[in-house]
């Protein structure tokens, strides 16, 4: 099992995508997982495959699960639109990256947790800008779990050089 996570964005608040990643076998945990995701839905929550469009899922089998909770019908649209092709691309891209082995790629599940940004039901928002942020972030968080990025040598390193940016806005008062 491998985990990741990426952070992209754009020049606006809207188009930050942090998406979290789990990846492994379908006939592990990671698959488990899946099958448990898919049959014990939730308000404000709900799982749904990575696809192209509809009617066309992407392979290896993602799910995807909104980091925040869904209540909102533009919210909802976007995130079930814009962004679920996005992450469906992601994923075709790590395939191509060869991040993800193609031989593998129906043996292998992957869970992906969303952030879209609140904003996006208020703000005038480019939906090709949204697009790119949240493609990009999801092959990044794959590319970093897959070769365990970053390694554990890195971070007991740089450990006391690195501060939490929204710890830093709290220390700083800015919260």
């Amino acid at each position: 099992m491998r985990t990741g996570e990426a952070l992209v964005e754009a020049d606006t608040a809207w188009s930050a995508a942090e998406p979290e990643v789990v990846i492994g076998e379908l006939d592990g945990p990671v698959g488990n997982a899946i099958a448990n995701m898919m049959g014990n839905q939730s308000k404000g929550h709900s799982k749904v495959f990575a696809i192209l469009d509809c009617d066309v899922q992407v392979r290896p089998v993602t799910v995807m699960i909104s980091k925040m909770t869904v209540s909102d019908e533009r919210y909802t649209n976007i995130l079930m639109g814009t962004v679920q092709a996005a992450v469906a691309n992601g994923v075709l891209d790590a395939v191509r990256a060869g991040d993800l082995p193609r031989e593998k790629a129906y043996d292998l599940g992957i869970i992906v947790s969303v952030w879209l940004d609140p904003g996006v039901i208020t703000e005038e928002i480019d939906h090709n800008v949204l697009f790119g942020t949240h493609r990009e972030a999801v092959a990044k968080a794959i590319h970093k779990a897959m070769r365990h990025e970053p390694s554990i040598d890195w971070l007991l390193d740089n450990q006391d050089s690195i501060t939490h940016c929204f710890h830093q806005m709290g220390l700083d008062g800015e919260l």
